[in-house]
This record gives structure tokens, sequence and C-alpha cells, in this order.
């Protein structure tokens, strides 16, 4: 066999993570409705499906974007023809107001600093390239989404040093441990370059602070060599605004006086999109990076020459994007569904006795069943992951595989299924969880049956020494 280059034949890619081992075991068995009613559910997909109906419709309304056609004429000929790797202006346009809508209006985006990319991966992966050079550190909130161990690290060499969360506040970040990644980083010899945050989180389904942010811009701001990057993929999903910390983007917070004049801060703070999450169009392969930084904006744009968005792509989702009736229509109707739909998992999983984090965006929940395992180690994590997959045959993304330091997390997905779908995975659930109690009680009645048939001196021998034995009566 011949011999590979070494990026090739590295280990870094991280496909041997259980997230990605869920997805091969699923895919030798998928559940189907018709044809395999015992298949396995797939729950580890961050996928929006709960709005297809919509931008059907649309499609329907509007034959002549996806059609090719314009005012009439047929545009196949100019679209087929190499393009400006700038992309399409009108495209660009109408991707900008987009985004700016998505945030309530609060903040405006420039079209000029905007770069499409061939989806959010090669996003993050490119301003990696532009930021850090090999063996340099990016810090990253635990517990984060775990395809960035090959986004980030695999083709760019740089390395991730995590900010360790915890559970004790919500998973939220913290000076401690921002400051403790940081200078973890600087004992392995480690030159810390960029912060990368997900916000809303994947997998947490929370959004980031005032606070949080403010702790970022400060953090930046007196390490004038650190980048700052908020993946905000998931901007569309926020399905609950009522609450107090409702959506941020770190782009608003740029609009405070404190940064509104700060060039350097400015220029150090960018942000990643996607069509993927929101629009549910992760095969269009629509990503973008928006950066304030002139360099940043033009190395990021030669890079993208190695992942375009195709021109008929762009000329469709132009027209989409560029309809406001339909898409204040389409935000509104998405934040329902997936309010709707993340109740429903949350209502389902607490009948079975296992409570989620508290969220507010996403297409997933963030599941605690410490409770289960039995012992609090990652090895027990695994094993209950192993049930889960091959006696429950639900395929769900395992806390350890998003590098969280506790035991006993898991990311659950709820907008790529129908809702009988659903209901079935927590039928499932609840009759596995039944059985294990059940079997575990047995166990525990015939342990105390045996116990009561032994003599008081059998009972001493079986006690450490140290241990009060039971009074004789």
């Amino acid at each position: 066999m011949k011999a590979l280059s070494k990026l090739a034949t590295s280990n870094t890619h991280g496909q041997d993570s259980s997230y990605f081992l869920g997805w091969e075991e699923y895919q030798k068995n998928p559940y189907n409705e018709s044809t395999n009613c015992d298949g396995m559910i797939q729950m580890g997909l961050a996928e929006n499906q709960l709005c297809f109906d919509l931008l059907e419709s649309w499609l329907e309304k509007n034959p002549d974007p996806s059609s090719f056609m314009k005012k009439g004429q047929s545009i196949f000929r100019d679209l087929a023809l190499f393009q400006d790797y700038h992309g399409l202006p009108e495209f660009k346009k109408a991707f900008v107001h987009y985004l700016s809508k998505l945030r309530g209006n609060k903040v405006t985006f420039d079209p000029t600093k905007l770069v499409l990319t061939a989806g959010a991966t090669s996003a993050n992966e490119t301003l990696i390239f532009c930021l850090a050079d090999p063996g340099e550190a990016i810090l990253i909130p635990t517990p984060y989404y775990p395809g960035f161990d090959r986004d980030l690290k695999w083709r760019t060499g740089a390395e991730i040093v995590p900010i360790e969360c915890t559970s004790f506040n919500g998973f939220r970040i913290t000076k401690l441990a921002l400051e403790a990644a940081y200078n973890s980083a600087k004992k392995r010899g480690l030159k810390v370059k960029t912060i990368l945050v997900t916000n809303p989180n994947n997998p947490l389904g929370t959004t980031l602070s005032k606070d949080e942010i403010t702790l970022l811009l400060n953090f930046i701001s007196t390490h004038k060599n650190v980048h700052l990057i908020s993946d905000e993929i998931y901007a569309g999903t926020v399905f609950d605004t009522t609450r107090p910390d409702t959506f941020t983007s770190v782009m608003e917070s740029l609009t405070e006086k404190q940064w509104a004049h700060n060039i350097d801060i400015q220029q150090r703070v960018h942000i990643v999109s996607s069509l993927s999450k929101d629009l549910g169009l992760p095969g269009f392969r629509v990503g973008a990076i928006y950066s304030n930084d002139p360099l940043v904006v033009s190395a990021a744009t030669k890079m993208s020459s190695f992942g375009l968005v195709s021109a008929q792509t762009q000329y469709l989702l132009a027209n989409l994007l560029s309809d406001e009736t339909f898409m204040d229509n389409y935000i509104t109707q998405n934040q329902t569904r997936l309010k709707t739909r993340h109740d429903k998992l949350v209502s389902g999983l607490k009948r079975a006795g296992i409570n989620c984090l508290e969220s507010n965006s996403g297409l997933y929940c963030w599941v605690n069943m410490a409770h289960l395992l039995q012992s609090k180690t990652f090895e027990s994590e695994m094993e209950l992951w192993k049930e889960m997959v091959y006696e429950v045959k639900l395929n769900i993304s395992p806390g350890s595989s998003c590098h969280c330091t506790e035991p006993g997390w898991f990311r659950i997905c709820f907008a790529n299924l129908t809702e009988d779908v659903l209901d079935l995975a927590m039928q499932r659930i609840k009759i596995y969880l039944d059985a294990k109690f059940n079997k575990n009680s047995h166990k525990g009645m015939r342990h105390s049956r045996r116990v009561r048939s032994l003599s008081n001196w059998v009972l001493r021998l079986s006690v450490d020494l140290d241990d009060k034995v039971p009074n004789e009566r």
C-alpha cells in the first residue's frame, strides 16, 4: 500500500468519537415507519425538519428561482459560468439583511464584510487558518460540539484547550475557568490565539448572557493578541424570547459605548453564520464569516475558493430571503414549532424521571442521566450509552463526546423527528427504565431476603471491622 501523508493518516479527525460511532450504528439499522419499525431512531442529528412544508409552499408559489428564471427569461447560462468568488451581490445583501432580522434589527451588517463558505464547517476552519498557526491554541468552553475536534484541528494543526464549565452554574463561563484555561495553555507552551464560543450553544441549548459576553470582550481587551469567534449558526433557533437571557449577538454587544469606537476590539471579533440550522438547509452548504478586520476578510475570501457556494444556490436563496412577508412568517412559525417540539421532549423525559438543562434555543436538549449510571465515571456513562444504542435503539450523544467534565449528560435532538417518532422514542425510554428499575428492585428484594436469612455472626464477618454491627434482636 502506498504511504499517505501525515495529515491523511493522523488520528486528529475525531472519527473514533462515540458521537460518530453512534451515527455508524444508526446507518446499519435505521428506523423506518413502514419497513423497519424496530430500527434505531436517530436522535444524534441536529437537523431542523419542522418547517419544510413552508419552504415547499414557497417554492410552489415561486417557481422561477428554482427553475433559474428571471422575469420570464432563463438565466441558466449566466449561472452555469464562472462567478466572482466574492459571491452574488444580491445574495450577500439578502443574507446580511436576514442576519439583522434574526437579531431584532439591533445591529446591521455590511455585505462587503461577509465571506461566503460551503457551510459553517468551512467557515470555522477558514477562520482558524486565518488566525492561528499550527501548534497555537484555541480556547473553547465545555461541553462543545464534537465536530470541532475535526473542524478546527485536523487540517489546521491548531490545539484546542478546554474552558472547563460545570453544571454548578448551568455550564456558564466564569472568569476563573477562562483564566485557568489560558494559564493551562501557557504551561503547555501554547500561544493562545482565539476563543471560540457557540451562541446559542451546542450542545446546551442555552444562549450566552450579556455578562458572559462582557467577560469575553474584557478578556481579549486585556490579552491583545487573542481573537474572539462567536459561532452563531443557531441564532434562528431561539424559541423562547421571554427569558431575561434571551439571545444577544456578540456583534450587538460591540455597539455598546464601551466597545463601539474601539477599532482594535472590533477587528478581533468575528462571527460564523449558516442557513443549515434555522432554515434546515444543511445540504445546500451555505455558511459565512463576518469580520470587521479587512485583512481577515481578504484572506478568508481567497481561501473560500476551496469551498464556494454555487451560483444556483445563491440565486435561489437570494429570492427566498428577500421575500419579507414569507421570512417574517417563517421565523415566527419556526420559533413556535421548535418550542412545541422542545417542550414535548422535555415533558416526555420528565415522565420517565429524567430532567434536562433549562434551555431557550437549539434543536436538542442537554439531558441529565447521571442518576442512571452505575458509578459516577465516564466508563459508566459509556455503558449507559451502549445500552441506549444497542438495546433501546436510540442514537444519542454522550456528554464525554462533547468533552463534558461531568459524566451522565447526553445530547438528545428533537427537530429531525416527526411527533409520532418522538413519541415512540419516549415510549422506548420509558419501557427501558421501567424494566431496569424493576430488575434492580428485584435484585434488592432478593438481597434483602438473603440478608435476613443469615445469622448475626455471619453478618458480623461480612462487615468491615470499623463498621458498626447491627444490634441483635
